[in-house]
């Protein structure tokens, strides 16, 4: 692993040690600009397979240490989610911190695509919560090295709307193996968080003439969904305990903790939150509550499939293909824990680290062939 120290910021190297465990992220880059307010981190996890894909979240983090164990959870998610999703990419993210709100300036996006840029393709950011589409096209004016812009640019745009797609497919492949059918019309979806992804989804989900309730801790946004689809609403602190046939979180990770499975009332969850398991163990305490986890690196990479279309010109319909075949990945892993008797969770962590160790070493076996 290299840690490297971009401007004057106060993280140090063993913090970061201390933070990785036994896990290996092959770089670290605290980034720091003064005159914008710039403090931001790019954690890149793997290039076995590519180079590393991940958004940027900018985010209003209570301290350093915070969005240090953020970004290192969200870069190793990545490398799985890019490796299940058979992508020839590995896993990265960037968290900016700060109120994106009060903070977030142009000065401070171009300051933090030049850090970008300095690592010379080994990071490919994107959107990711706190950060627009807008904000990737100013990225873009510093760096070739970022996804997600808008289509006048050449990109495929906002992911938020491909993302929900594949959750669809997903929640389909879980249809399937739960009811025996594909068919969600009359299911009843219980979606946490209503944001762009969430959005997207319910609407999709109005479509496919499923009963729908909602929640989010912004009631503004929740009143917005509601109007716009006549959903119904749920609090936040109760959303997940709703009787339903399919829970979905939508909002920020570790939705499933100690306190809120056995609070569940659901057959299933699929959603496109990340980290939705708070530890390890949550996937047990679902398998033993009865209830059919399906994992979010797998169900929720259909943005991470839109925005790789970029890497090659971006056409959509082929896109959109690909993104539908998050149903078989889903299928895949349902087959192989019927198979296996081991959580759902553990099957697509095989999956992931299968590929990454038959694909990384054909790549490797071509890199000596070259030379």
């Amino acid at each position: 692993m290299v840690v490297s120290r971009a401007g004057t910021g106060t993280l140090g190297p063993v913090l970061v040690f201390d933070r990785i465990g036994g896990d290996e992220y092959e770089q670290v880059v605290f980034c720091h600009d003064r005159a914008s307010g710039l403090r931001a981190v790019i954690a890149i996890h793997s290039t076995r397979l590519g180079p590393a894909l991940g958004g940027t979240r900018f985010f209003p983090y209570p301290d350093e240490d915070a969005a240090v164990e953020d970004v290192l959870r969200l870069a190793r998610g990545m490398t799985y989610k890019s490796a299940a999703a058979g992508l020839d990419l590995g896993g990265g993210k960037a968290v900016v911190i700060g109120d994106p709100a009060t903070v977030k300036s142009e000065p401070l996006l171009r300051a933090y695509g030049r850090f970008v840029d300095s690592l010379g393709g080994r990071y490919i950011t994107a959107e990711d919560v706190g950060t627009t589409q807008a904000d990737m096209d100013l990225i873009r004016r510093e760096t070739a090295n970022v996804t997600g812009v808008s289509r006048a640019l050449g990109g495929s745009g906002d992911p938020s709307e491909a993302t929900a797609y594949g959750v669809v497919h997903a929640m389909k492949a879980v249809a399937r193996h739960l009811w025996g059918e594909t068919d969600l019309a009359g299911r009843h979806v219980a979606v946490s968080g209503v944001g762009k992804v969430g959005y997207a989804l319910v609407r999709h989900l109005v479509e496919e003439r499923a009963r729908v309730t909602i929640s989010d801790i912004d009631p503004v946004a929740m009143d917005r969904a509601a109007h716009a689809f006549g959903v119904d609403t749920a609090p936040v602190e109760k959303i997940h305990a709703v009787e339903c046939d399919i829970y979905s979180p939508c909002a920020l990770g570790g939705a499933l903790n100690p306190e809120t499975v056995p609070e569940l009332r659901c057959a299933a969850v699929v959603g496109s939150a990340n980290n939705q398991l708070a530890d390890p163990s949550c996937a047990t305490a679902l398998g033993g509550a009865g209830v059919l986890y399906a994992p979010d690196f797998v169900v929720n990479a259909g943005g991470v499939i839109n925005i790789a279309e970029e890497l090659h010109g971006y056409h959509r319909e082929r896109a959109y293909a690909n993104i539908r075949r998050i149903f078989d990945t889903t299928a895949g892993v349902l087959s192989r824990v019927a198979a296996e008797g081991i959580t759902t969770a553990a099957a697509a962590d095989q999956l992931a680290e299968s590929r990454i160790e038959h694909v990384s070493r054909v790549r490797l076996i071509r890199t000596h062939a070259g030379r």
